[in-house]
């Protein structure tokens, strides 16, 4: 068994393709094919079943902790004994950043120009980021997870705003010279982010501390589409804050006081003093 064999069988697991990996790799997919067959030889197991998509079998499944741990361990001691960083950093992203982010990558990329920075969104924003780090897949991530305290990671914070109430043009409650209570908008038709990202789970915890439920008829990845659908009258909606709204949507007070979005900058406790992760954190605290 080689390292570059796990990194192999790493790759395809990332990026769930013999093709994708091949990408990741640079190299042909038949290198892939023929690399993970002669990892799976020489541990005398299958480690995928073969199909459109390959599926980790339970020997797969058994070999990822250690298989991570040990590219890692690798990765951790070559930027070791370098005087100058090399290798990969992998940035999980949501859609809305509250910061210069290209200006931030820009910056790290021109004092370590070695460095591979690859950046990746995920289909739940912040709950697949988190799980992203704590297996391995991600080295940092920016991060929306309130109220979790998670000893397996380390928070940088970056902002804790409330969340903007956004209603249609022609909305009743648009002229309500009261501020509005979360009982007020139960019954509302709801546009919102998919379950797992931060600013629903903000919501939907505020909810239910209220004893209330809601329906959420349109859910969108994308923070910035929101105000463009509530003007629309497709329903109403929070907004993270930072983003633009058009004149004709109404953002009114709210009676509660626990509506807020943080985000963090999120790495691993056992990958923090990583030469490369660390210099990312440190010209982020700047």
């Amino acid at each position: 068994m080689e390292l570059r064999q796990l990194q192999c069988f790493l790759a395809v697991v990332d990026e769930g393709t013999f093709t994708a990996a091949a990408v990741r790799l640079h190299v042909v997919q038949s290198a892939v094919s023929s690399t993970i067959k002669a990892l799976e030889r020489s541990l005398g197991v299958a480690l995928f079943e073969r199909g459109r998509r390959p599926m980790l079998t339970d020997a797969g499944r058994r070999l990822l902790p250690p298989a991570r741990q040990m590219v890692e361990l690798a990765a951790t001691t070559r930027e070791a004994v370098r005087t100058e960083l090399s290798g990969e950093l992998r940035v999980g992203v949501l859609m809305a950043v509250p910061m210069d982010l290209p200006r931030l990558l820009s910056r790290y990329r021109a004092a370590h120009p070695r460095v591979h920075v690859r950046m990746r969104a995920m289909p739940r924003g912040s709950a697949d980021l988190v799980e992203a780090l704590r297996s391995g897949m991600l080295d940092v991530a920016f991060v929306s997870v309130p109220g979790v305290i998670d000893p397996s990671l380390t928070l940088t914070p970056i902002v804790r705003e409330p969340l903007v109430l956004l209603l249609p043009p022609d909305h009743p409650l648009a002229s309500s010279e009261e501020p509005l209570s979360l009982a007020d908008l139960a019954g509302e038709t709801w546009i919102d982010a998919p379950e797992g990202y931060g600013n629903r789970t903000v919501v939907d915890a505020a909810f239910a501390r209220a004893g209330l439920s809601r329906e959420v008829a349109l859910e969108v990845p994308d923070a910035n589409t929101i105000p463009g659908l509530v003007a629309a009258g497709l329903g109403i909606g929070f907004l993270p804050p930072g983003i633009p709204v058009p004149p004709t949507v109404h953002t009114p007070q709210l009676a509660t006081d626990d509506l807020y979005w943080p985000m963090y900058l999120a790495t691993t406790v056992d990958r923090r003093d990583r030469p490369s992760v660390k210099a990312f954190t440190d010209l982020f605290n700047e």
